[in-house]
């Protein structure tokens, strides 16, 4: 007599449902783990934004300033959403980069004193750099955004503030 052949395959299906049980479990653990990449790779990406809104924000506020002191780093608290809990720190230090005589009037210069002449006004090039280091933020970005414009100056506040 042969044996049944059903006797032969008791426990066949346990094993295989414990197999596809482990696969499921696994296809499940990567899904999650690829959900979380993409969360952070988003998260990232907003507080990257933020930050640069954060300079862009302290260099408005450096530029509604004048520049005939000595340029200085300024360090500016920011609140990118206005909850009055201050988000980003930005340092901003402005630098003159260049100097050279006005030679022609410029249309915003027409209503200058007469001690403002040609002779003694100068147009400075200043390059202003702000700074969002990953210590001083809410994030772990860490951003540098630069900004450029041009000052007219006297000579004498030429002279103190450029070198």
């Amino acid at each position: 007599m042969s044996a049944n052949p059903f006797c032969r395959q008791r426990g066949a299906a346990l094993v295989i449902s414990l197999i596809m049980l482990v696969l499921i479990t696994l296809l499940v653990i990567t899904a999650l783990n690829l959900g979380s990449a993409n969360f952070r790779a988003v998260s990232n990406t907003q507080f990257r934004d933020e930050a640069i809104a954060a300079a862009n924000a302290a260099i408005q506020l450096r530029l509604s300033n004048t520049f005939v002191d000595p340029p200085a780093t300024t360090t500016s608290p920011v609140d990118i959403n206005n909850d009055t809990i201050v988000d980003y720190i930005v340092q901003v230090t402005p630098t003159c980069i260049s100097a050279e005589v006005a030679e022609t009037a410029d249309p915003s210069s027409a209503s200058l004193p007469p001690a403002m002449s040609l002779a003694s006004t100068w147009n400075t090039v200043w390059d202003i750099p702000a700074t969002v280091a990953p210590e001083n933020n809410a994030g772990e970005a860490s951003v540098r955004v630069h900004a450029g414009v041009r000052v007219l100056l006297t000579q004498t506040q030429k002279d103190e503030v450029c070198e």
